[in-house]
């Protein structure tokens, strides 16, 4: 029965390492560049941010970097939600490496030196999503502040810098 089964449908496909690696980058980099467009506003910090991050973690060369930089802003554009990219990350990814992709979530989310209420959100529910404890986005959240040594400013509706009528 079971020689049938496989006959009928066809032996599973081996898994492709490199596939699999190059979906973890696609997902990593459009969560980063979702985080970074939350507030409407891309910074140039940013941008610096989200290649550090990338390079840092992947190991590219600067053709590899770019093209992963575009790829992820295309993913994240055309994403209608997160789930298509936690599910491949919470996969993935052990749970150590998922801890310090929330991390570098939160270097994203204030590489600008403001705290944004969407980007904060939205960092949540991701960590949510990818299966990393409360505790652990706080304590993620506590050490990128201390790494970018910034001091957190709220981002307030009279803010200059934030698009759109007043």
């Amino acid at each position: 029965m079971l020689e049938r089964l496989i006959a009928l449908f066809g032996s599973p496909a081996p898994r492709d390492e490199e596939t699999g690696d190059q979906s973890v980058r696609r997902a990593a980099a459009a969560l980063l560049v979702i985080i970074m467009d939350a507030d409407g506003i891309r910074e140039p910090e940013e941008e610096v941010r989200l290649r550090a991050n990338l390079a840092g973690r992947f190991g590219l060369t600067e053709d590899a970097l770019e093209a992963l930089v575009s790829e992820g802003k295309a993913a994240a554009a055309e994403s209608a939600d997160f789930y298509a990219f936690t599910s491949v990350l919470k996969r993935e990814l052990e749970i150590e490496e998922r801890n310090d992709f929330i991390g570098m979530l939160w270097e994203m989310a204030y590489a600008d030196g403001m705290a944004d209420e969407l980007e904060d959100n939205l960092v949540w529910r991701i960590s949510e999503l990818m299966g990393v404890a409360g505790r652990e986005r706080v304590h993620q959240r506590q050490d990128a502040v201390a790494r970018l040594g910034v001091s957190l400013r709220p981002r307030r509706e009279d803010d200059e810098s934030l698009p759109g009528p007043r």
